[in-house]
């Protein structure tokens, strides 16, 4: 759902008989406030915003980190018991 569908929910009331100024106020006050990455990463919901321009750098880098991993599955403690 975008800014006009939860501004729609959210302020009905308020915007029924509203000429669409008011609504649009709203809008623009919702995409400020909600619907921007960067205030998610002001409250720690997002660890990093990433430019565009920086996707492609970003995800090499974190590619040729991994390239080297190597994954062992802990020694079996126990075995099936025969039944």
């Amino acid at each position: 759902m975008g800014a006009e569908g939860a501004v729609n929910i959210v302020y009905r009331r308020e915007l029924a008989g509203d000429n669409g100024d008011q609504r649009e106020e709203k809008i623009k006050e919702f995409n400020e406030r909600f619907a921007s990455p960067f205030v998610a990463a002001e409250r720690g919901y997002v660890d990093d915003v990433i430019e565009p321009r920086e996707t492609r750098f970003r995800l090499i880098r974190a590619l040729r980190m991994l390239e080297t991993k190597v994954d062992t599955m802990p020694s079996k403690k126990h075995g099936n018991i025969p039944l």
